[in-house]
């Protein structure tokens, strides 16, 4: 069963060094019980320019086949990973990307708030970790992308 009020905010473009990462997407996704919809916004930064497009408001109903599966997938997944320590000290799992995810039960979020800085993590990630989390970020946009 997925969590009855979430919010989740997916980060492509968290590395960075001596200057804060340049993001090229952030996707928002928001469930909250008293509504019947998902709200979604995607924001994208087309190569070669400096900002992000304003965000797009999107809905995308609950009881659309999956969407309740996919979200309960999403957060039984992040519950079993870990996260990089200290936080924003390295992208453990190579993919650019952070998710944040706040739920009743769930606080997790990679890459800390303002990127991964450059350190060393004292936690690293297997392999089969980082297939875990290459399927929550492929939930996400899977969800944005249904979304309308």
């Amino acid at each position: 069963m997925s969590p009855a009020e979430f919010s989740l905010r997916l980060q492509k473009g968290i590395a960075g060094g001596f200057a804060p990462p340049t993001p090229s997407a952030i996707l928002t996704v928001t469930g909250t019980p008293d509504k019947s919809d998902l709200a979604i916004t995607a924001a994208f930064r087309p190569d070669g320019t400096p900002t992000l497009q304003d965000a797009l408001p999107k809905s995308l109903s609950k009881s659309n086949p999956g969407v309740d599966a996919l979200v309960s997938e999403l957060h039984d997944i992040l519950k079993s990973l870990p996260t990089e320590q200290p936080p924003g000290s390295e992208d453990i799992y190579g993919l650019d990307t952070s998710i944040a995810f706040g739920s009743a039960d769930l606080e997790w979020c990679n890459g800390g708030p303002q990127g991964c800085g450059g350190g060393k993590s004292f936690v690293q990630a297997s392999d089969e970790q980082k297939t875990k989390f290459r399927r929550a970020v492929d939930i996400v946009n899977q969800l944005v992308g249904e979304a309308k």
